[in-house]
């Protein structure tokens, strides 16, 4: 595998409606993850940005010319992607120390991702390139996508609304526990029966929440890292895999495929086994991600993921807590970096009231049209 990398840093801003542009947002994220570190920004010689308005700028401000710079489409999807470019650039030698930072305004901004805007790069976030050709059948936004992906998997295996509602109450349980999430009133399954209906099958606790934040990580060599303040959190394996071929229309499969794909290239990557995972950070735009992804990575057979869930499955405690920190649905949504930072800060035991004890390895996945995963672990 070569040089080993690690999260030697992270930083993140408040979430909510702040009134501040993204790169003020990933420049304050940014400092935070340089002081997290101990490190100043001259050792930075290596820049990846995500959804801030402009890399040059961000640089600028901040004192930053690395000798290697990327930047991303927006898209949440490229979350797993940049997590894998940002360790590649560094097991070339192509700079030492990589500075990943991302940064969202769009509570400020009024976002909205729908209403004509599906095609995935005009929205920002939508599945699908050619809405011109699914909105005459109602398919107008992201999660019209998901909710038709949710009636064919209540089709094919039964799902009921009790299943699906185990993601949303057992994840604001999580966030209970994490002073940093906006949703963290109690929700009990009654409360999420009872809300309204968004795109049925989805109704509105289904839902992730767009809101601003910024979130920072400083990656480097693992051996670098070991002589910074923090406990090293090593990226032991990062894979991606797209379905892009037909991604105007659901797959078939769920992305079931590219998640096996994905999920045991980076286990063999790190001599990893699914039972070694402590934990599964799965990306929660919309609830029935959680059950596409459980079954694509193996944890249950294809249609099982809804009664697998059952009995605490995935809460803290629980044999594959999922989400520890309220993930999108209820800490806030940060297209995956939330989730990345809450995987170090679990392996770090940064986590409190919401740890999970003796967390070694930690697993980050993303089901949609770039399917994405990236485990992370304490022992190189």
């Amino acid at each position: 595998m070569g040089t080993h990398v690690s999260v030697a840093g992270i930083g993140t801003t408040d979430y909510g409606a702040l009134g501040r542009t993204a790169d003020d947002l990933a420049g304050e994220a940014l400092r935070a993850a340089l002081d997290d570190a101990g490190l100043a920004v001259t050792e930075i010689d290596g820049l990846l940005t995500h959804r801030v308005d402009s890399y040059e700028c961000l640089a600028a401000e901040h004192g930053l010319d690395p000798r290697w710079t990327a930047q991303l489409p927006p898209e949440g999807r490229m979350t797993g992607p940049a997590i894998q470019l940002a360790a590649t650039a560094i097991r070339e030698g192509l700079c030492h120390t990589v500075a990943v930072v991302y940064g969202n305004d769009g509570r400020t901004r009024g976002a909205t991702y729908g209403a004509g805007k599906s095609g995935s790069t005009a929205a920002g976030e939508g599945y699908g390139s050619t809405p011109a050709l699914t909105a005459p059948y109602g398919l107008t936004s992201p999660g019209a996508f998901s909710a038709l992906m949710l009636q064919r998997h209540r089709h094919l295996y039964g799902t009921s609304d009790e299943q699906l509602g185990t993601v949303a109450t057992t994840f604001r349980t999580h966030a209970g526990r994490n002073p940093q999430a906006l949703r963290r009133q109690p929700l009990t399954l009654e409360d999420y029966l009872a809300s309204r209906y968004i795109v049925e099958p989805l109704r509105i606790l289904d839902y992730c929440q767009i809101n601003d934040g910024g979130v920072a990580l400083v990656l480097t060599s693992a051996d670098r890292a070991r002589d910074l303040p923090k406990r090293p959190v090593h990226v032991l394996g990062a894979a991606q895999r797209a379905r892009l071929t037909g991604s105007d229309l659901p797959p078939e499969d769920f992305w079931a495929s590219a998640l096996s794909e994905v999920g045991n290239a980076v286990r063999h990557a790190a001599d990893r086994d699914r039972a070694d995972v402590d934990a599964l950070m799965a990306y929660d735009n919309f609830s029935p991600n959680v059950l596409f992804t459980l079954e694509g990575l193996g944890w249950c057979k294809p249609g099982e993921a809804g009664q697998w869930m059952a009995d605490g499955r995935i809460g803290l405690g629980g044999e594959l807590p999922c989400n520890t920190s309220g993930g999108q649905l209820s800490e806030g949504y940060l297209q995956g970096w939330g989730l990345v930072v809450e995987a170090v800060r679990q392996l770090r035991g940064e986590c409190g009231a919401r740890q999970v004890p003796g967390a070694r390895t930690i697993q980050y996945a993303c089901a949609a049209p770039i399917v994405s995963s990236v485990l992370l672990g304490t022992e190189a």
